[in-house]
């Protein structure tokens, strides 16, 4: 069956979202979020992209950015290329790590544009990581309090206010509210698993060889790997049934 072809934004804004393939993990630390990053900003130079937002999961991530000289499939070609080759390189692996093709929403007016990045923000509260989006590291939230290269704020910020310190203040403030609209997710990842998926989903989280196994973890550990597991689409029952870890222990994690 051919592939729908992308609506086009008549902005040149998109909300993007990568995912690993098969719920692969793609940051399994900091130096691989980082270097994700790093070669947004490179990727950037080339494409002349203008990168509004973002957000780094553990098995996903959201962009909103708007469309430079470069088409933007291409754009996330070039990125999705870089990073995996230098991925496999230090994991030694080989293959894919994103789903073929990536996921794509057109914004087209202001106020769509800045729920979307709320949206962003939000995830990892949504997640259960984190209790405000200001607390999570690998999100372009901090890069409106503290401007970088990377993130173009000023475009943001204006539709807040033309004076930037009252655009800071009522950009915290539009933040403290939970997004009301529903973007692009995970949907299609949220059927319920079948426990042979979810037990391959833990072990190969966890590079263990029983799903029992998890049990014996540190709790800071063991913590990490529930809050994964979630993300994953486990639900507490099912995680409780194949690691044999009780259930308020992991609603107490996740």
């Amino acid at each position: 069956m051919p592939r729908t072809s992308r609506v086009r934004s008549k902005t040149g804004i998109y909300h993007i979202m990568l995912r690993g393939i098969n719920r692969q993990t793609i940051f399994e630390d900091n130096e691989d979020a980082q270097k994700f990053l790093y070669t947004l900003g490179d990727i950037k130079k080339i494409s002349g992209y203008e990168l509004y937002a973002y957000c780094l999961m553990t098995n996903h991530i959201h962009l909103l950015v708007k469309e430079g000289h470069e088409d933007f499939g291409k754009s996330m070609k070039r990125i999705g290329a870089k990073y995996v080759y230098w991925y496999n390189l230090k994991y030694e692996r080989t293959g894919h790590l994103f789903q073929d093709r990536f996921k794509s929403e057109a914004i087209e007016n202001e106020e769509y544009l800045l729920s979307a990045m709320r949206y962003i923000h939000h995830n990892p509260v949504t997640a259960g990581m984190v209790n405000d989006p200001s607390n999570y590291p690998w999100s372009s939230y901090s890069a409106y309090l503290n401007p970088n290269e990377l993130v173009d704020t000023d475009f943001v910020l204006n539709n807040f206010s033309p004076d930037n310190k009252k655009a800071v203040l009522t950009f915290e403030k539009f933040h403290r509210d939970y997004p009301s609209h529903t973007f692009l997710d995970m949907e299609d990842d949220k059927r319920r698993l079948r426990d042979d998926e979810a037990s391959n989903i833990i072990i190969n989280l966890c590079g263990v060889r029983s799903t029992k196994d998890v049990k014996s973890f540190d709790k800071v550990t063991r913590d990490q790997y529930l809050i994964k597991f979630k993300e994953s689409g486990l639900s507490d029952r099912q995680i409780s049934r194949l690691t044999g870890i009780g259930r308020v222990v992991i609603r107490n994690a996740t």
